[in-house]
């Protein structure tokens, strides 16, 4: 079981119950999901870019990114519907925890000049965004095998149903939040 799970169910659970004040158990906030996403405009013209984006992907989440593909037509960008422009993962359970453990403890510290993730990138049903502009943080990507530093979106979704339980949530477990 993933270390940070150990650490929610052991000490931060009855923590935030008290804190929150809940009477039971099931309305303690927790992670549902994390999505990880990458966008490439640039996908339109050279479609290598994708699939190298995919195994990137695939190697920082530890489960194989899916390709997305455009709702809509615009024509400005020269963009038709169903044409592949990014990838995403979503990861569950075991995985999220696992995920967000090397997020928070290995790959955010490495970001350069980093003071801390915004406090207030929540969307008031306490999920939480986050924008990442490099993915060389990781240090599973090999950095004599980037051609393009890309950027990428991770959403936090949890079960909280306010923006102050969800930052309760992340900062019991670890979250760096600016002040």
């Amino acid at each position: 079981m993933a270390r940070l799970k150990e650490m929610y169910q052991a000490e931060l659970a009855p923590r935030l119950m008290k804190d929150l004040q809940l009477k039971n158990v099931m309305e303690v906030p927790r992670i549902e999901k994390i999505i990880v996403n990458i966008g490439l405009g640039e996908a339109i013209q050279n479609i290598k870019v994708l699939e190298s984006a995919v195994d990137q992907l695939s190697q920082i989440s530890g489960q194989k990114a899916v390709i997305t593909k455009a709702k809509k037509s615009i024509a400005q960008f020269k963009l038709r519907e169903g044409m592949p422009i990014g990838c995403m993962v979503t990861l569950r359970r075991d995985r999220a925890y696992e995920f967000l453990d090397r997020l928070i403890n290995v790959a955010l510290p490495r970001v350069r000049d980093f003071k801390g993730v915004s406090p207030k990138a929540f969307d008031g049903r306490g999920n939480y965004t986050l924008g990442i502009r490099e993915q060389i943080i990781f240090p599973e990507i090999d950095l004599e095998k980037i051609e393009k530093v890309k950027g990428l979106n991770v959403t936090i979704v949890t079960t909280a149903r306010t923006d102050e339980e969800g930052r309760a949530l992340l900062a019991g477990m670890g979250m760096p939040f600016r002040k």
